[in-house]
């Protein structure tokens, strides 16, 4: 798997989160790979580099809702 595949999947499955509240927990990782599958990509790839695109969009929606929720 490509590195631009991984984006490719992580953006098209962005709306695929789970969450409690204003706090996201994690992406849905059954839907990732489903969508990898669906593209033809690697899902043993897509296996090895979802943890690290599940933290980093994780992380960085958190804060922002984090920086959004202070500014009101």
């Amino acid at each position: 798997m490509e590195g631009w595949q991984a984006w490719d999947v992580t953006l098209k499955t962005s709306s695929q989160l789970h969450m409690i509240n204003t706090t996201v927990m994690g992406m849905d990782f059954q839907a990732y790979l489903k969508m990898s599958e669906t593209l033809g990509y690697s899902c043993t790839g897509t296996a090895e580099l979802l943890p690290a695109c599940d933290a980093g969009v994780t992380a960085a929606l958190n804060e922002k809702i984090s920086d959004e929720l202070k500014n009101r």
